[in-house]
């Protein structure tokens, strides 16, 4: 079987497009062909009208959902961005669909749509605190029971709030606020990454 091009993959991705277009109209807000692949760019309140149409219509079927995912951009006024990542095997393309939101505003769960949303759109929400209008068990999948924040977003400490260990006199786990120990940290005060100013071995041979 003949290896598709990059130049051929664009061809095919343009005729695509140009069907993709004059069905969505204005709920079409950008679209992207780079590097072999197409992007295009929603409304959230219309992400259930455009998947279902990319699912459905004959010349699109693109009936898996392969990933759903967030992206955090805090400059931003709608700082997240929700991406879907589809699969036509039909008709061998795939295609990328996107959507932006804020902290606050929901976007409608496709799991009517694709029952593989239903976890991605957990994780969505527990990474990032992407709320999914309508989830029939919008709860957190990675995070434990308790969990504070949302791990993923740019803003959340390396260190996280609370840290757990195991306590020998209550004999359980316990959960505690972040403490930055140093009791087990040696120090290597003849590196100088350590700064320690002092003679390094061999430095001894340069003062002669």
């Amino acid at each position: 079987m003949p290896v598709e091009t990059l130049a051929e993959r664009e061809a095919a991705l343009q005729d695509l497009l140009a069907l993709i277009e004059p069905v969505l109209g204005d709920h079409l807000l950008a679209a992207k062909i780079a590097h072999g692949e197409l992007t295009i760019t929603v409304p959230a309140t219309s992400i259930r009208r455009v998947l279902g149409y990319l699912r459905d219509d004959p010349n699109m079927l693109f009936k898996e959902l392969v990933d759903l995912c967030g992206v955090d951009y805090p400059e931003r006024e709608r700082r997240f961005e929700v991406v879907y990542h589809l699969l036509s095997l039909k008709h061998n393309q795939r295609i990328r669909v996107k959507v932006e939101t804020d902290e606050t505003t929901p976007v409608p769960s496709v799991v009517e749509l694709f029952s593989t949303a239903g976890w991605f759109e957990r994780e969505a929400w527990d990474m990032y605190g992407i709320y999914f209008a309508d989830h029939p068990d919008l709860r957190r999948i990675l995070t434990d029971y308790g969990f504070e924040g949302h791990p993923l977003r740019k803003d959340f400490p390396l260190t996280g709030h609370v840290e757990l260990r195991y306590d020998d006199e209550q004999k359980r786990v316990v959960y505690e606020p972040v403490k930055l120990r140093q009791d087990f940290r040696t120090f290597d005060f003849l590196s100088p990454w350590e700064g320690g100013g002092g003679l390094l071995p061999g430095d001894e041979k340069a003062a002669r």
